[in-house]
Parts: structure tokens; C-alpha cells; sequence
């Protein structure tokens, strides 16, 4: 039997926890919320918490590489999304392994200079 080799560390996440993972601030998660009705994290309490699971995190993640990353503008990342949806879902995930490719080449090429 095959292991799953990805399992999410957590079933929520707080929003200083999501946040951090994307080098936000927490208002623009809690904006982003309000732009784009399909992110929705769960809520306890009458305090509102918010609790971000990861398909919560998957939204995001897309949406950052959107705005953040290509630099669209909101209008236009909500009319990529709503377009286009399984599209930008694949450039998303695409332009992540494509930085953790990068971000492995550099550490190899940082080792290969140390031996030098």
C-alpha cells in the first residue's frame, strides 16, 4: 500500500498562521475575504475567529499568485478566476514547483560553491 507523501501539519490554521505563509498582513486576508466571495474560512464563536483549512489555503494561494506574484490587479484576478478557473488553478501550481525548483537550484549551487 501506497503512502500519501503530503499530509497537511494541521486541519486549521489561524490567520496570522496563513498570513505568515504568504508575507501578508492579516487585514489583506480579511479584504480578500470580502473580494472574492469564494474564500470563506470557518468562524467560531462570537468572536469570529477564523479558522483556514487547507482548501481555504489553496484559494489563497492562488489569489496571491495572481495579485501578488503576476502583479494583476483584483478586477482582473476575479475575472481570471471566474473565467478560467482550472486554468489559473494549473499556472498556480505550475509557477510553485517551478520557485521550488529555483529555490533547490540555488541551495545546490550555494553547496557547489562551498566545496570550491
Amino acid at each position: 500500500m501506497a503512502l500519501n507523501a503530503y499530509k497537511p501539519q494541521k486541519l486549521y490554521y489561524s490567520i496570522k498562521e496563513v498570513a505568515q505563509m504568504f508575507n501578508l498582513n492579516e487585514s489583506t486576508l480579511r479584504f480578500w475575504e470580502s473580494e472574492f466571495p469564494f474564500l470563506k474560512p470557518k468562524t467560531t464563536g462570537p468572536a469570529k475567529v477564523r479558522q483556514y483549512q487547507e482548501k481555504d489555503i489553496e484559494q489563497i494561494k492562488l489569489i496571491h499568485n495572481l495579485v501578488k506574484v503576476r502583479g494583476f490587479k483584483l478586477s482582473a484576478a476575479k475575472k481570471i478566476i471566474n473565467s478560467n478557473r482550472d486554468g489559473a488553478d494549473r499556472t498556480a501550481d505550475v509557477l510553485s514547483r517551478l520557485i521550488g525548483v529555483r529555490d533547490e537550484l540555488v541551495a545546490l549551487k550555494r553547496q557547489m560553491d562551498y566545496l570550491q
